[in-house]
């Protein structure tokens, strides 16, 4: 094995593992030496998306097997949400493991602050694993937020229709129990972006939600699935800043799936995908003076199923653990993204504005 490789383990082999596995094939220096997942036909799968690099991977039906193998010197975590608490808390256990973990960090608040707690002293970098940041037309959106461009932030809209989710193993993200509820499975990304773009804490969300068309019709051991595919979700700011989600999980019908905006005291920055499409907006312009442009990036080698944004976390990833840099998204980002949705779903249930704080404190 060359000095400059890094060898990677891949800690559920199901559609997430796959698509982390393609994208690890396309990095220089990146190796996938091992796999582990408990149901043996998808450590089956995973070598066979492999390729030819298959005859290489390791597999095991225990994560912990894994860990102590020697084989690896990262994971990447992408086993099912209620999963992430104990396998991450495993990581963490071994000295200078690196590891990149899946969004949602986990599927409670009490068990992200035990993760945050115990990856404290760990010499190993742990990256939270939102790759929205990492979008291309997402990443100028934030990056003309951040240079100024609009000004000071006072809205932030993120708006998805989309389709309902994908089958799983066992359908396991048909349940709250298994997920956290959709609002902290699916949205966890976009309350994470609503952080970023406008710099500052979130103090209160108030939520709108339910069930009104997917899964209705399925029943596992007669239990129906109690996921919610709609909401509308508000969080306000301690500066002051107010953020959107508009959601709709039946809206398959979209040119569009995911739009951002973001308006400040100068301006308004738009960002939209799949199309990729980047609009910028001064107020003393008007719409005449909006300026839209296709943005795409150029590092990327593979696209997958994130118009490229996994390879390009993957790229920064990787070169933290060579230069033993911090992780550019870190496991406080995801707990909070957890939080958010966390008090957006007691708002839906208890129909009532819940303070995040009420939500860290547990």
């Amino acid at each position: 094995m060359a000095d400059n490789e890094v060898r990677y383990g891949i800690i559920g082999a199901g559609m997430m593992g796959t698509e982390h596995l393609w994208n690890l094939q396309h990095l220089p220096g990146a190796v996938v030496t091992a796999a582990a997942d408990p149901v043996e036909a998808q450590l089956e799968w995973i070598k066979a998306a492999a390729g030819d690099e298959g005859e290489r991977i390791t597999t095991f039906t225990d994560h912990r097997e894994l860990l102590d193998s020697g084989l690896v010197d990262a994971v990447v975590v992408v086993s099912p949400n209620h999963t992430h608490h104990n396998i991450v808390l495993d990581v963490l256990a071994r000295p200078g493991m690196h590891a990149l973990v899946e969004k949602p960090l986990c599927t409670t608040v009490a068990d992200c602050q035990e993760v945050v707690d115990a990856a404290r002293h760990h010499d190993g970098v742990v990256w939270m694993g939102l790759e929205y940041r990492y979008m291309p037309p997402v990443a100028r959106l934030a990056a003309e937020v951040a240079a100024g461009e609009v000004g000071r932030v006072h809205m932030v809209a993120i708006r998805e229709h989309r389709f309902p989710f994908l089958p799983k193993i066992g359908d396991w993200n048909r349940f709250n129990r298994n997920t956290g509820g959709t609002l902290v499975e699916k949205c966890c990304h976009f309350f994470d972006l609503m952080n970023l773009l406008t710099g500052d804490t979130p103090v209160a969300v108030m939520a709108s939600g339910g069930q009104a068309v997917n899964h209705l019709d399925e029943t596992y051991d007669g239990e129906v699935p109690d996921i919610d595919d709609h909401a509308l979700v508000i969080v306000e700011y301690a500066g002051g800043a107010r953020a959107s989600l508009d959601l709709c999980m039946f809206a398959e019908g979209s040119k569009n799936q995911e739009e951002v905006s973001v308006v400040g005291d100068r301006g308004k920055v738009e960002a939209f995908l799949p199309s990729g499409e980047f609009r910028i907006g001064r107020r003393e312009g008007g719409w005449p003076g909006v300026r839209t442009e296709t943005v795409t990036d150029d590092r990327v080698a593979y696209e997958g199923g994130h118009h490229g944004a996994s390879y390009l976390e993957h790229r920064d990833f990787l070169d933290a653990i060579r230069t033993g840099g911090d992780p550019g998204v870190t496991l406080e980002d995801g707990l909070l993204s957890v939080a958010v949705g966390v008090a957006a779903h007691r708002s839906i249930a208890e129909r009532r504005v819940v303070d995040v704080a009420e939500v860290l404190a547990g």
